[in-house]
């Protein structure tokens, strides 16, 4: 694609006027729509603007062209993400099947899995959602207990996933699961490919502090998918199930923390309103809120870099760490920006009232220090795997 700074600049043009002619009449709407703690934001009108990025060859820019992709350089898919964001465009609801799953099928799938699973993730028609965190295996993704087994040539899945993002609209789910009666931790789990409509699956939102249930409960009881539909060999999951959480800490990161920006500029805005800006105490807190901002715009880069060489190096274990204790604390600065005001919520007729957008960021912030594997979770991995300090007594 562009080659050298002169490429990269027309590239960025043509992302730019793109979005800006898309962005106006049917789908001027969708503007600023969606994100952590939102996701209930025009669903409808979002999944109809994932499916124009696709007709208009705008989703999965890093993937191989044999696969519908357009071989975009990291230097391109970040100035992708740099004018999305500017462009104020939507949240992706096919973020999931885009950065977790697709990339997952081209590395560990079949030739059949890649010709029916990546063209309708390609064309934003077919969202998925991850079926990995468990009531007793969240943090401690090795102790999943979901189990499945082979009847007549399809696996039949019963358990439970909780946390499961997106999983109320999603059509499909990747569901890691113990298919080996007996074995433990690691061993004897498979990766599979799980259609999320039918009668074996029941969806319970959970109701959050901010009134939104964008996770949920997800219940199998003798769901059923195909017997080809592993990815990997059958009790190779744990190994595939990395893999994602590779992915996870790849390009899309980059999607997440240009949100993390326009959250951040609005904070700093509201201080500039209030006054707050000129508190020294408050200055000081935005000012390093942006720094790490910065600091965690670059680990990003060099994550990427390590990924793409096949050698993850540390950044990957400290990225989650680092970006949900920063998260939480833009949400705690966005109420003190805001003084007394930021402890009155919004009138919502008929007799009800809602949280603000800062309000809204407190509370759904306090999550990101918890899923996807907890701080304290974080810092054990740090520790013995990364550090080669002594490993944490167990009881």
């Amino acid at each position: 694609m562009a080659d050298g700074d002169e490429g990269l600049e027309r590239f960025r043009h043509e992302v730019r006027s793109w979005l800006e002619a898309s962005l106006s009449g049917e789908f001027a709407a969708a503007r600023g729509l969606g994100g952590p703690g939102r996701e209930h934001e025009g669903h409808e009108i979002r999944h109809a603007w994932e499916r124009h990025l696709g007709r208009a060859g705008w989703t999965c820019l890093g993937w191989p062209a044999e696969y519908g992709g357009r071989n975009a350089t990291l230097e391109e898919q970040v100035v992708f993400f740099e004018e999305y964001a500017r462009a104020g465009a939507p949240h992706r609801v096919g973020h999931i099947g885009e950065g977790l799953i697709g990339p997952t099928i081209i590395d560990f799938g079949t030739e059949e899995h890649k010709r029916r699973f990546l063209p309708p993730i390609r064309r934003g028609e077919e969202l998925w959602c991850q079926g990995y965190s468990e009531p007793g295996a969240g943090s401690d993704l090795a102790n999943v207990q979901t189990r499945a087994e082979l009847v007549g040539g399809e696996w039949v899945i019963h358990g439970q996933k909780v946390w499961t993002s997106l999983a109320h609209v999603a059509d499909w789910c990747f569901v890691l699961c113990r298919t080996e009666p007996g074995s433990t931790r690691h061993r004897g789990l498979s990766y599979l490919l799980v259609p999320m409509r039918q009668p074996g699956i029941e969806v319970r939102p959970i109701v959050q502090a901010t009134g939104t249930g964008e996770f949920n409960e997800v219940f199998f009881d003798g769901a059923r998918t195909a017997a080809g539909d592993v990815l990997g060999a059958p009790g190779d999951g744990w190994r595939v199930a990395m893999a994602t959480l590779g992915y996870e800490r790849g390009a899309s990161t980059l999607g997440q923390q240009l949100l993390f920006r326009r959250e951040l500029e609005a904070v700093v805005a509201t201080a500039r309103r209030t006054g707050a800006a000129r508190d020294p105490l408050l200055r000081d807190r935005l000012a390093r809120a942006w720094i790490e901002l910065e600091i965690m715009r670059f680990n990003a880069l060099r994550t990427m870099r390590s990924l793409a060489d096949g050698e993850p190096g540390p950044e990957v274990s400290i990225a989650k760490l680092y970006w949900s204790e920063w998260h939480r604390r833009l949400g705690e600065l966005a109420v003190d920006v805001q003084g007394a005001a930021g402890l009155l919520t919004e009138p919502a007729p008929p007799d009800r009232y809602e949280p603000t957008d800062a309000q809204r960021l407190f509370l759904f912030s306090r999550a990101d220090t918890i899923y996807a594997g907890s701080s304290e979770i974080q810092r054990t991995i740090i520790g013995e795997r990364t550090l080669g300090l002594p490993r944490e007594p167990r009881g």
